[in-house]
C-alpha cells in the first residue's frame, strides 16, 4: 500500500533524502554488473545456477501524516491516501480504518482510501492521534495486506499568546540603589510548539516604568534605570513588561502583567527638631520620677532607621531632669530627677541632642545624623507644706524617768516666702493598724514641737518607740508633712542577776573531791555598754556545804566542784544549793537562786554526760519484733557452736609421721620448748598494772624470798593489832602506790621497752628455752591501768581490806567490780571484828 503524502502537496523530508540519495548513488556509478549473487529470494543449485521463488511485491508502507491545527472551512480537510499494491482500480479492495477517533474525527473511503477530517483539531489539547490501516478483498473479505499501524501528528500554528501564570507581581528594592540592581526576575509561558517555528519563542519589553526601570527582554530580569531613587520622593511603582512570541515579530501573539515594585527604607534622613527653642511650665510640686514634658525630632525614615536617643548634652539641666524616648511614638520623654523649689531656682535650660541609634556607614557624606535643640522650662510657684529641718529623728531618754521628761525636740518650716507659722501634732494611727503605741508614751508640744514622755519607760518591755509627728500651715491646715521619729529607751541598772538553769545539774555518783561538777552562768535583763560582768559565791549566812562548793572562775562563769566521793541516788537523789551572783553594774545588785542537783549512775559521751538509768529505759524500750528478732539470733550463734564442737570431736587423729620414715626434702621440726619446765619464763608481772610491774621489774624464775618475806610480814598482824593500825598501814602504802604511779605515769613508753629488753638479752639464769616477753605498759593517760589481779596492789588491797572506790575512776564498766569488791570486803571486816574479841579479867 502506498501513502500519498499530505494536503500541502509535498513529501516529508525524510523521503525527500531518500530520493535524493539513490538518484545521486545510481547516476555516478557506472561500473559493469558484478557478479550475480543469490538473493534472500533465490537458491542456488547444484549446477551453478538458481531457482527463483516468486512473492508479491508489498505496497503496505507506514508512514505519518500531518493535519494542521484550527482548519476553518466548509470542506473536511483532507489528510492523505492509502493504497496497497493489490488494488487494480476496480472497486475489489475495501480499505478500513481504526483507533484513535476513526469514524469521528478522521473519515477514510473504502474505494479509495483518501482520509480526511472532519473536525477542527486543537494541538495543545492532543498533538497526535494513533490509527490502524487495513486493506481487505471485497468480496471474499480476505486481508490482502497485514494490518498497518500509523500516526496523524497534529501541526502547529501559532494560536495561543504568552501567559504570566503568576502575575501580578509585587517586589522590592532599597532606595537609593545603583544603576542595575537586579529587582525581580519574571518568566512567561506559550501553549505552542516550541520545537516547530517561532511560535513559542518569547521576547519581553517594558511597556510602563521607564526611566525608573529596564527589564532584558530575553530573561525577563527587571533592573533599576536611575540613580538615586528615594523613598521619601516617590516609594511605589507599578511596572506593566509584556511577553510577545514570534520573537517579537509583526503578527505575534503578546500577554502583559503588572509588577508593583516599592522601594524599602535606608537611613539616609538625619532627624530634625521642627524648632530650635521650646518652652515648658513645670510646678514646683511635680513629683520626682514622673514625666514633666515631651519632645519631639521628626525622621523620614521608617523603622529602625527612624529610631531616635535623646541626650541632655548640659549639666545644668542633666542634674535635675532626665530624658527617656517612647518606642510607641519615638518622643522625649523629660522626667524630674530632683524636687524642684521655686524660692531658690525659677527657670532651667536644657540642651536637648537626637541621634539615630542606627546609621547606614554609605550615607556618611551626607553629614551626621542627629541635631539639637534648647528647651527652657519655668518652674511655678506652689504653696507646699512644711518642711521639717531632718528627714528622720533619732532621740533617747532613760528607762524609769519621770512622766514630763523632755525627749527631744522636732523642727519644720514653710518654704513658701510667705513663711507660715506651723503647728505640731502626733499621728495616732497607721495604715491598716490600730493606735500607734508611742502616742500613750509620748505627747508633743504643737508650737515648740517638744517631745516629752506620759509615763515611766522600762527598757526590759519594749526598748524602742516609733513615733509619726506631723506638721501643717496654720493659715492652710490641708498642707501636711510628716516625718519619722525614733525614742530609743536607755538603760538603767534596776534588775538583778539570776543564775541560768537551763539545763540540769547532773551529779555522777563517782565523783570525786575537787571534781567540777557543772560550769554555771548568770542572766540580767539590763543591758551594760562594756558587757556584763558577774561574780559569783554561797551565802555567807548559810553554814558550809558539806557536799559541794562554788569556784569563781572570774569570767563571769563559776563552776560548782564536789567535796566528797561517792554520791549514791539511793541514799539522795536530790541536793539543793544556793548561789549568790553580783553583777557589775551601778548600783551593784545581786541576787540569789536555788539549783537542784540530781545524783544518778552515770556513762560518759565525750565531754557530755547522761544518766545511765535514762539510756537503760531508752534501750528497754524496744519493739516485740526487736527482741524476737535478737532472741533468734541468738539460738542461731548457739546452734552454730553446738555443731562446730560436735564436728571437732568426731575428727579423726591424724597419722603421726613415724621418725623412721625417711621421704625426701622432709624436715620434721617437734621441739615445742620446754614445755611445763618453761613456766618461769613468764613474767607475770607482765600481766599486772604499770605499777606492779615496775615493782616486780625481776624475773620470775628467780625466785624472789625477799618478796614474800615482806608480804608475809605485812600479812602478819602487829601484837597491838588493832583497827586503827592497819588503817594507817593501808594509808600509807595507798600514798606509796599513788606516787609511784605519778612516777610510772611521767615515764617514756619507749624508753621502758629498751628497759626490757636490756634486762632480758642480759639475764643469764635463764634455760636456753623458747619464752614469751609480754609488756602490758600502755603509756600514760590510761584511767583503767591494767585489768590482771594476778599478784596486782590491787589484790593487796583486797585482802588488806582497803576500800575500792578508785574503780569509779576507771569508768561505768568497773562499778559492779567495785560493788562485788566492796560486798567481800564488808564481809571480811565484818568477820574480822567478831573474831577479835578479848576477854579480860573474865569480862568480854
Amino acid at each position: 500500500m502506498r501513502i500519498a503524502s499530505s494536503s500541502r502537496g509535498y513529501l516529508p523530508p525524510f523521503l525527500v533524502c531518500l530520493c535524493f540519495i539513490q538518484r545521486c548513488y545510481g547516476a555516478s556509478h557506472h561500473h559493469p554488473p558484478p557478479a550475480k549473487v543469490p538473493s534472500r529470494n533465490q537458491t542456488r543449485l547444484a549446477n551453478g545456477q538458481t531457482e527463483v521463488h516468486h512473492r508479491p511485491k508489498r505496497g503496505w508502507i507506514w508512514n505519518q501524516f500531518f493535519v494542521l491545527e484550527e482548519h476553518i472551512g466548509p470542506d473536511a480537510q483532507y489528510v492523505g491516501k492509502l493504497h496497497s499494491n493489490s488494488d487494480k482500480g476496480d472497486g475489489s479492495v475495501r480499505y478500513i480504518l481504526s483507533g484513535e477517533g476513526a469514524g469521528t474525527i478522521f473519515i477514510i473511503d473504502e474505494v479509495t482510501g483518501d482520509i480526511h477530517a472532519a473536525k477542527s483539531l486543537d494541538r495543545e489539547r492532543k498533538s497526535h492521534y494513533v490509527l490502524h490501516a487495513q486493506a481487505l478483498d471485497r468480496y471474499t473479505e480476505e486481508a490482502l495486506e497485514p494490518k498497518s499501524e500509523f500516526i496523524i501528528k497534529v501541526q502547529d500554528i501559532n494560536d495561543n499568546a504568552p501567559k504570566f501564570p503568576e502575575g501580578p507581581f509585587v517586589a522590592s528594592v532599597p532606595e537609593m540603589s545603583e544603576v542595575g540592581t537586579s529587582v525581580i526576575q519574571i518568566t512567561a509561558t506559550d501553549a505552542d510548539d516550541p520545537t516547530y517555528g517561532n511560535s513559542a519563542r518569547i521576547v519581553y519589553s517594558i511597556l510602563q516604568g521607564q526611566p525608573y526601570f529596564s527589564v532584558d527582554p530575553k530573561t525577563g530580569i527587571i533592573r533599576t534605570a536611575l540613580t538615586n531613587m528615594d523613598r521619601e520622593a516617590r516609594e511605589h511603582y507599578a511596572v506593566v513588561i509584556q511577553a510577545k512570541d514570534m520573537a517579537g515579530q509583526v503578527g505575534g501573539l503578546s500577554g502583559s502583567t503588572t509588577v508593583n515594585i516599592t522601594l524599602s527604607d535606608v537611613n539616609d534622613n538625619p532627624p530634625q527638631f521642627p524648632q530650635k527653642n521650646y518652652q515648658l511650665y513645670v510646678p514646683e510640686s511635680a513629683q520626682v520620677g514622673k514625666p514633666v514634658g515631651k519632645i519631639k525630632a521628626n525622621d523620614k525614615d521608617l523603622g529602625v532607621n527612624a529610631d531616635i536617643k535623646y541626650t541632655i548634652i548640659n549639666s545644668e539641666g542633666a542634674n535635675t531632669f532626665s530624658i527617656s524616648t517612647d518606642r510607641d511614638t519615638r518622643e522625649g520623654v523629660i522626667s524630674l530627677k530632683k524636687p524642684l523649689n521655686y524660692e531658690r531656682k525659677k527657670t532651667y535650660t536644657l540642651h536637648i541632642e537626637g541621634t539615630n541609634t542606627h546609621t547606614d556607614p554609605r550615607f556618611t557624606y551626607l553629614g551626621s545624623f542627629k541635631d539639637t535643640a534648647t528647651l527652657k522650662i519655668t518652674v511655678g510657684d506652689v504653696d507646699e507644706p512644711p518642711v521639717f529641718s531632718m528627714e528622720y529623728y533619732i532621740m533617747d531618754v532613760y528607762e524609769n524617768a519621770v512622766a514630763g521628761t523632755e525627749v527631744g525636740v522636732v523642727t519644720a518650716r514653710d518654704p513658701d516666702g510667705r513663711n507660715s507659722p506651723v503647728r505640731y501634732f502626733m499621728s495616732n494611727k497607721e495604715e491598716g493598724e490600730e493606735e500607734v503605741v508611742g502616742v500613750r508614751y509620748f505627747t508633743i508640744d504643737g508650737d515648740s514641737g517638744v517631745i516629752r514622755t506620759t509615763q515611766p519607760l522600762d527598757r526590759e518591755a519594749q526598748p524602742w518607740y516609733n513615733i509619726t509627728v506631723m506638721a501643717s500651715e496654720v493659715d492652710n491646715p490641708s498642707l501636711l508633712s510628716q516625718v519619722a521619729v525614733t525614742a530609743q529607751v536607755l538603760d538603767v541598772n534596776d534588775n538583778a542577776p539570776e543564775v541560768a538553769t537551763d539545763e540540769e545539774v547532773i551529779v555522777c555518783e563517782s565523783s570525786r573531791p575537787g571534781q567540777v561538777i557543772q560550769t554555771i552562768a548568770a542572766v540580767d535583763k539590763d543591758d551594760f555598754a562594756n558587757g556584763q560582768r558577774f561574780s559569783f559565791a554561797l551565802p555567807s549566812q548559810l553554814p558550809a556545804n558539806p557536799n559541794f562548793t562554788l569556784k569563781d572562775n572570774e569570767d563571769s562563769t563559776a563552776s560548782i566542784v564536789a567535796r566528797r566521793r561517792r554520791f549514791s541516788h539511793l541514799t539522795q537523789e536530790l541536793y539543793r544549793l544556793a548561789v549568790v551572783v553580783w553583777d557589775g553594774g551601778e548600783p551593784t545588785l545581786s541576787g540569789t537562786s536555788t539549783l537542784t542537783l540530781r545524783v544518778c549512775p552515770c556513762r560518759g559521751h565525750g565531754r557530755a554526760r547522761t544518766c545511765q538509768g535514762e539510756a537503760f529505759l531508752t534501750s528497754a524500750g524496744l519493739s516485740t519484733g526487736a527482741l524476737v528478732a535478737i532472741l533468734l539470733c541468738v539460738v542461731i550463734l548457739l546452734a552454730i557452736v553446738v555443731l562446730f564442737i560436735t564436728l571437732r570431736r568426731n575428727k579423726k587423729e591424724p597419722l603421726i609421721i613415724s621418725e623412721e620414715d625417711v621421704r625426701e626434702n622432709v624436715v620434721t621440726y617437734d621441739d615445742e620448748g620446754g614445755g611445763e619446765e618453761d613456766t618461769e619464763a613468764f613474767d607475770i608481772a607482765a600481766l599486772r598494772n604499770p605499777a606492779g610491774a615496775e615493782e616486780l621489774k625481776f624475773r620470775r624464775d628467780v625466785r624472789p624470798e625477799s618478796r614474800q618475806r615482806r608480804r608475809q610480814h605485812r600479812h602478819r598482824p602487829p601484837r597491838g593489832g588493832g583497827a586503827a593500825c592497819s588503817l594507817s598501814r593501808e594509808e600509807e602504802e595507798r600514798e606509796e602506790l599513788e606516787l609511784e604511779e605519778e612516777r610510772l605515769d611521767a615515764a617514756d613508753v619507749h624508753e621502758f621497752i629498751k628497759q626490757k629488753l636490756v634486762e632480758a638479752d642480759l639475764d643469764g639464769s635463764v634455760p636456753p628455752y623458747d619464752s614469751l616477753q609480754t609488756y602490758a605498759f600502755e603509756g600514760q593517760g590510761s584511767p583503767a591501768g591494767s585489768i590482771s589481779s594476778l599478784d596486782s596492789p590491787t589484790g593487796t588491797r583486797s585482802e588488806e581490806g582497803g576500800e575500792y572506790d578508785y574503780l569509779d575512776d576507771w569508768g561505768p564498766q568497773f562499778q559492779g567490780l567495785a560493788g562485788l569488791y566492796g560486798e567481800a570486803v564488808a564481809t571480811a571486816a565484818a568477820a574480822t571484828a567478831s573474831e577479835a574479841v578479848v576477854t579480860k579479867g573474865g569480862e568480854t
